[in-house]
């Protein structure tokens, strides 16, 4: 079993920032692709942004692109989403999710393994 926890989330107003870590229990970390998605309630989860196991490699969702940054520490075994100028339409879970097929995927159900989930608000 791989273990995913999220931690970072929390209130902030428009325009500012948070950070958001995903800490991985597996040692295989350094294989594994890793994206980042968010649901708000009464909406499908949508695909935010994706890393390659070497973090060569990044994708983000048009939403998000140019505000978002995800990176990794393969020796942490951890996964980062800096998110800056924040808007409301943010808000949401943001989830954690790994493949062991190492790629970057926006593609929900190529991914193995979820954490729990972070809430992310951001107010008017």
């Amino acid at each position: 079993q791989v273990q995913l926890v999220e931690s970072g989330g929390g209130l902030v107003q428009a325009g500012g920032s948070l950070r958001l870590s995903c800490t991985a229990s597996t040692r295989t970390f350094t294989n594994y692709g890793m994206g980042w998605f968010r649901q708000a309630p009464g909406k499908e989860r949508e695909f935010v942004a994706a890393i390659r196991w070497s973090g060569s490699r990044t994708l983000y969702a048009d939403s998000v692109k140019g505000r978002f940054t995800i990176s990794r520490d393969n020796a942490k075994n951890t996964v980062y989403l800096q998110m800056n100028s924040l808007k409301p339409e943010d808000t949401a879970v943001y989830y954690c999710a790994a493949r062991p097929v190492g790629g970057e995927s926006a593609t929900l159900i190529e991914y193995d393994y979820w954490g729990q989930g972070t809430q992310v608000t951001v107010s008017s």
